[in-house]
């Protein structure tokens, strides 16, 4: 396993629509040594998901992971995901505006407006289909990761341009004003 380069913002891969995933190319080495690679690499750099096309492979594929992150302490647990040509739909028109952060985006977080709640269809490692319905922050972190196969970042989702913040100072401004509304 390696941990791979991580595009960041304004490299034109983070631009361009993915490509579907053969499924008779899930099972190859080359597919299963990416997504072990984008797994190691995902956890590398304390991120909750990350997509192929933040490690310049423009892929529809995706990898999802939280359990006790430090960029995220108060997030759910979220069991290892691998997502393979995914295919979302919003359940219901009910919005969450939260932050969200990016691995392409560095040193930054905004708020963002995401369905609370999702159906889901995408293939596993093993290119079986699977179909879920998720809420929350499972929920978001797949449009995030949903978005970057799309070629679209958090910033193109953001409808407050005024909340876009250096993280030292969402620690220093934000942070500290919501923990003082709680």
């Amino acid at each position: 396993m390696a941990i791979l380069k991580v595009a960041r913002l304004g490299h034109p891969v983070l631009r361009q629509v993915a490509k579907p995933v053969p499924p008779a190319a899930i099972s190859t080495p080359e597919i299963q040594r990416l997504i072990d690679d984008m797994i190691e690499t995902m956890h590398e750099y304390d991120g909750v998901g990350i997509a192929a096309p933040q490690v310049h492979q423009s892929l529809q594929l995706a990898v999802i992971e939280v359990a006790s992150n430090p960029r995220y302490p108060q997030a759910p647990h979220i069991p290892l995901t691998v997502l393979i040509n995914p295919d979302i739909t919003a359940c219901v028109a009910d919005q969450h505006v939260g932050w969200e952060g990016c691995l392409s985006v560095e040193g930054l977080r905004g708020q963002v407006p995401r369905a609370r709640r999702l159906s889901v269809r995408w293939l596993d490692r093993a290119g079986r289909a699977v179909s879920r319905e998720v809420e929350g922050f499972f929920a978001v972190v797949i449009q995030h990761e949903v978005d970057h196969l799309q070629g679209k970042l958090f910033l193109d989702r953001m409808t407050d341009l005024t909340t876009l913040t250096h993280l030292l100072e969402y620690d220093r401004y934000w942070l500290r004003h919501e923990d003082d509304a709680d």
